[in-house]
C-alpha cells in the first residue's frame, strides 16, 4: 500500500510540470527557422532561471521552486509545488530535483516568447532576423 501511495504521489508532482501551449510551440519553432532559441538568442535577452540552480535548489525542501515562483520569470504556481514539496520532504527530492529542472527550462521558453512578442528591443531584433531570412 505505501508502495502505491508513493507511486501515486510521485506520479501526481511529476504531472505538475509547467507547459507550453501548442501555440507557444509553434512560436518557439518559428524563432528557430530565424536561428533563435533559448540556447542562442539574440541580443539583449538573458535566461531568468537556470534549470541546474533550480534542481539543485530542490535539495533543499522546495527552495527551487520558490527560486522559479520569485524569480525574473516568475510562475505563481511553483510557490504551490514549493510548499507541496516542503510537505513532502525528503522524499519529494525524487520528483522535485527534475520537476525544477524542466520547469526552469519551459519557463525561459516562455520568457523568450515574451521577449520576442513584446519587448521593444526584441520586436526588433525579430524584424531584423525575418529580413535576414527573407520572410516579412
Amino acid at each position: 500500500m505505501k508502495k502505491f501511495l508513493f507511486s501515486a504521489l510521485l506520479a501526481v508532482s511529476l504531472s505538475a510540470c509547467a507547459s507550453l501551449t501548442r501555440m507557444e510551440e509553434n512560436q518557439l519553432r518559428e524563432l528557430k527557422t530565424y536561428g533563435i532559441s533559448v540556447d542562442k538568442p539574440t541580443g539583449y535577452w538573458e535566461k531568468p532561471a537556470s534549470p541546474l540552480a533550480a534542481g539543485m535548489l530542490n535539495l533543499l525542501p522546495g527552495v527551487g521552486n520558490f527560486y522559479l515562483g520569485v524569480g525574473n520569470g516568475s510562475d505563481g504556481a511553483q510557490v504551490l509545488y514549493g510548499f507541496l514539496n516542503l510537505l513532502f520532504w525528503p522524499a519529494s527530492i525524487l520528483w522535485g530535483i527534475p520537476e525544477a529542472a524542466i520547469d526552469a527550462g519551459t519557463i525561459n521558453e516562455r520568457e523568450l516568447l515574451y521577449y520576442y512578442a513584446y519587448d521593444p528591443n526584441g520586436k526588433r531584433e525579430l524584424e531584423e532576423a525575418r529580413k535576414k531570412f527573407g520572410k516579412k
